[in-house]
This record gives C-alpha cells, structure tokens and sequence, in this order.
C-alpha cells in the first residue's frame, strides 16, 4: 500500500479527459461520491442510442463546452441539505499530486457554491489524509515542475473518457 498523501481543505485540480485545468475543488470528508458543476444534463437520443449529455463551466470569462457520454449511471445522492435527489454519474480522471485518478463524480448545478468541484471520499479514501489547515498542496507541488521543465505537460482534449465534447 502506497503511503498516504496530505491534501489541504481545498486545491487546484486539472481534469485533462475534459480539458479542465486549475479547476477550484473542496475537500468534503462528509461526501461519499465526488461532485463536478455543469448545467443542462440531460439525456438525449442519437439514433439507436441514447447519450447523456452535459455543458461544463471553464474559468470564468470561458464559454461553457458540451460534452457527450455513453458511459453514465443514476443514482440517488443526498445532497448537503439531506434532501435525496437523483442525480446522473459520469467516470473521468482528475491529477492531484502529479498522480492520474479515475473517479466518479455526480453532474450538479453547483452555481450558487463557491466551488465548482468537491472531492469525496470514495477518492479520497486509501489515498490522501487532510489538513484543513492547508490549501493548494497538489497544486503548490505541480508549480515547481512546470518552472523547472521548458514544456509543461500536455494533455489531448479530443480523447474524453467519458465521451467527447461538442465541435461547436
């Protein structure tokens, strides 16, 4: 077993199957499954088959990208209020500490929070300990790289693990 990482109450964090890089993320040790914000998740017929689909907020000022997934479920989620709702499930991996993760993460309008992605405990769990008194460790630890190396490592953003964003 891999020794644990010490991750602070909030962090930095790229999604590069999505092209989401620096994207603000809480750390909630009383959520069991990720979260990630987006608008307008619905599913939608696209002949034989049906695709879920989702539009993902970039920074502010970016104009919002739909994207398209095969590969999704539903579930019911309590959300931080104890009320149950349904909400769809999409796998796709985020970098944290320069280490590549497959998680799972709900598809919630999170607009009126202050941060578009919270992390669970399912990813966090044999993973990461966490400080609350700390912040940005993952992404404090990937600045000294990207100062270090003459290319910064980059990511392809048309193969999307959870299906493929739209080229409009």
């Amino acid at each position: 077993m891999k020794p644990k990482q010490v991750i602070g109450m909030t962090d930095l964090i790229d999604f590069p199957d999505l092209g989401l890089f620096e994207v603000q993320a809480k750390v909630d040790t009383g959520a069991f499954t990720s979260s990630l914000h987006c608008k307008n998740v619905r599913l939608v017929r696209a002949g034989e088959r049906t695709r879920l689909s989702f539009w993902l907020i970039g920074k502010t000022g970016e104009p919002a990208r739909r994207f398209y997934s095969d590969q999704y479920s539903q579930r019911m989620i309590r959300n931080s209020f104890g009320v149950a709702e349904k909400r769809y499930v999409i796998k796709t991996c985020v970098v944290l500490f320069g280490r590549r993760i497959r998680a799972e993460f709900t598809l919630a309008d999170r607009e009126r929070l202050k941060n578009p992605v919270l992390l669970g405990r399912k990813l966090l769990r044999n993973r990461f300990l966490v400080d609350v008194s700390q912040k940005n460790l993952s992404y404090q630890a990937k600045a000294p790289l990207v100062q270090h190396t003459s290319h910064s490592t980059t990511y392809s953003h048309n193969a999307v693990s959870t299906g493929t964003a739209d080229p409009e």
